[in-house]
């Protein structure tokens, strides 16, 4: 039985998303970061929130096209127009903690994995475009970790985030690694389906 629930629709957060975000690569971003919190959701046992994990995914960085400076600080007045609960809110704004100006810190698992997937999610996204099937299904993790080592690929995806992401959460890199490629594998060709449905 859940206990989270969001206030919001999957079908409003999509419209939400797109209120505030017209470029392209902020709507992809918002559905891959969807796709691989409902996936942890089932993989950490919380099936019975994969909802609320996976909408938490889509909405998180609701205010960061047009109001980059207030990231996780506008979040909250939109979010709470659009009827979302307290949960998603603190959840969405937890995931800027330390790299914005909210105050909200991370504190349940489901914070956590947002924290920790998001940059990287973007990190593995590169990795993919360099590969000539331009996939995530045939990356194995030591070409991901080749990818990770080297500072000067995907440079605005922040490694220290990431690192400090699987500490909060109790996980070696390579299983926040692991976890978040297979997450983005197996959820490749919805994305991509739903990509081509909303840009």
């Amino acid at each position: 039985m859940s206990t989270l629930t969001a206030g919001i629709t999957r079908e409003k957060a999509l419209e939400l998303l797109k209120q505030y975000n017209t470029e392209a690569f902020h709507i992809r971003h918002g559905l891959t970061v969807e796709a691989v919190m409902g996936w942890m959701a089932e993989e950490l046992g919380h099936g019975e929130d994969r909802e609320f994990w996976a909408l938490t995914g889509l909405l998180h960085d609701v205010d960061f096209e047009k109001w980059p400076e207030e990231h996780c600080v506008k979040a909250p007045e939109l979010l709470t127009a659009a009827g979302c609960t307290p949960e998603l809110i603190h959840a969405v704004c937890a995931h800027g903690w330390g790299m914005t100006g909210t105050d909200c810190k991370p504190e349940h698992e489901m914070e956590k994995v947002l924290f920790a997937c998001d940059e990287l999610t973007g990190l593995i996204g590169a990795a993919a475009l360099m590969r000539p099937s331009k996939s995530t299904k045939d990356m194995e993790l030591k070409s991901l970790k080749k990818k990770f080592k080297d500072k000067k690929f995907a440079a605005g995806c922040s490694r220290e985030v990431i690192v400090q992401g699987a500490e909060q959460l109790g996980w070696e890199l390579d299983q926040l690694l692991d976890r978040t490629l297979r997450a983005m594998a197996a959820t490749e060709d919805a994305v991509e389906a739903a990509v081509a449905a909303n840009t």
